[in-house]
């Protein structure tokens, strides 16, 4: 076929360059500055407002208060969160599962300090009382699935698709075709969120956008999959993690309250899911 023969060993190459470049330790040193540039750059912009210095820019109405340096800052976490999530699709499912989790509860704590810059300053109890519902649902939100996330990684096992070595490298080289496709996917629409920021001021992010297309690329993986390996088990497996994904994109459009029940139930599903397939794989490999 043109694919294995051909656009596998490519996109296998690119996909290994932008893996190693984003391993290298000077990688996550810029992306440490990067941080630190853009909650100092939020601060000054929010102490700017404040003095009236952005009067009549596309910036004034979007800048609240100083809480904006801080999920300015989260969002630029996340975003790093995103492509290491990318760079672990290659890997198994239960690896790639839980790092959307990972990136849930850090956009449930985003989501709690993004409550703090539509409170007006000072902070103090009149002003925060109408939110902090809001923000507890959200912590507490993450905590949860921050704590259930360390039982879902201590029930992963690693399991092999396929019992042969070619079916199993041929079969990493199509999550790798994918994963780099999500990649410049993912470039195209921080291009696209930058545009908008630069012509209208507001700061928007597209993790919705982006969380939709991984749902199609978890569903891309299942049929292939299939290809390798036809066992019920596994296939129901691949299938419930496609919809856990599916649970992760709809908590992230859910109000206050939903989105953090949506999230934890998510994780939930996904830990009784596990301990099942393992306890269920086990016993038919004893059987064998």
């Amino acid at each position: 076929m043109v694919i294995s023969r051909y656009i596998l060993p490519l996109t296998t190459k690119v996909f290994d360059f932008f893996l190693n470049k984003w391993e290298e330790k000077a990688t996550f040193g810029y992306i440490s500055k990067l941080l630190i540039l853009s909650f100092v750059s939020g601060i000054v912009l929010a102490e700017a407002k404040r003095q009236g210095w952005l009067a009549g820019t596309i910036l004034d109405k979007n800048i609240t208060n100083h809480f904006l340096a801080i999920e300015i800052t989260f969002t630029f976490l996340l975003l790093t969160e995103l492509l290491s999530l990318i760079f672990t699709m290659p890997n198994s499912i239960v690896e790639s599962v839980g790092k959307q989790f990972e990136i849930l509860s850090l956009i449930l704590i985003r989501s709690a300090f993004k409550e703090f810059t539509k409170i007006e300053e000072p902070i103090d109890w009149e002003n925060v009382q109408g939110a902090v519902l809001h923000i507890a649902s959200d912590a507490f939100g993450g905590l949860l699935i921050f704590i259930l996330l360390g039982f879902y990684y201590f029930l992963h096992k690693d399991t092999r698709l396929t019992k042969k070595h070619s079916d199993q490298v041929q079969f990493i080289g199509y999550k790798k075709m994918i994963a780099t496709l999500m990649f410049f996917s993912f470039v195209a629409i921080g291009f696209m969120d930058l545009q908008h920021f630069w012509n209208t001021g507001d700061f928007h992010n597209s993790f919705n956008t982006f969380y939709t297309l991984l749902i199609f690329s978890d569903i891309l993986f299942l049929l292939i999959a299939l290809r390798y390996n036809p066992d019920y088990y596994t296939l129901f497996r691949y299938s419930a993690f496609v919809l856990t994904t599916v649970l992760i994109r709809i908590s992230l459009t859910a109000p206050p309250f939903f989105n953090a029940l949506i999230g934890i139930g998510a994780i939930v599903f996904s830990i009784l899911l596990t301990s099942s397939f393992n306890f269920f794989h086990q016993r038919k490999a004893t059987n064998l």
